[in-house]
């Protein structure tokens, strides 16, 4: 399975002159632990770093900065780790357990973002895989009782 087929669609981006404090207002809006800064370039949205609640927590509430006063760009670390579209799901897996993030935009061939993958989607579609493992065995135990009756 490709990561263009795992990967969330939805979302939320911002570019690196939004205040931290704006960018905070959007996860809440849309109930999310992030956003992408992207850079838009020859009508592509490039990813350039991603902001997480955590870091807004450990950064700017804990040393009583205002949020309001810092831009995104200024906030963000800017090595960011991206995957290809083309990327397997235990290979993604792999790139963040090695890279040590929860979290990667999945980007087309010309770099520009197309979804991101995090590691709570990782383990929801390996609960449903589990699920659907355990419901195989579990029809096989019915139809051999069937069988034997």
């Amino acid at each position: 399975m490709k990561a263009s087929e795992f990967c969330n669609r939805e979302v939320v981006v911002v570019d690196k002159d939004t205040s931290v404090g704006d960018a905070a207002a959007l996860m809440r809006r849309h109930h999310v632990g992030c956003v992408v800064v992207v850079e838009s370039m020859n009508g592509t949205r490039r990813p350039v770093g991603i902001l997480t609640d955590r870091d807004i927590v450990l950064e700017f509430v804990t040393q009583h900065l205002s949020p309001a006063d810092v831009a995104v760009g200024d906030a963000v670390r800017h090595e960011i780790v991206t995957m290809d579209e083309n990327t397997e799901f235990f290979e993604a897996i792999e790139i963040m357990r090695r890279r040590g993030v929860n979290r990667i935009p999945v980007v087309d061939d010309k770099g520009s973002l197309i979804g991101l993958f995090a590691s709570d989607d990782a383990l929801e579609l390996l609960r449903e895989l589990v699920t659907d493992l355990s419901a195989i065995a579990l029809k096989q135990q019915r139809r051999e009782q069937q069988e034997l009756a």
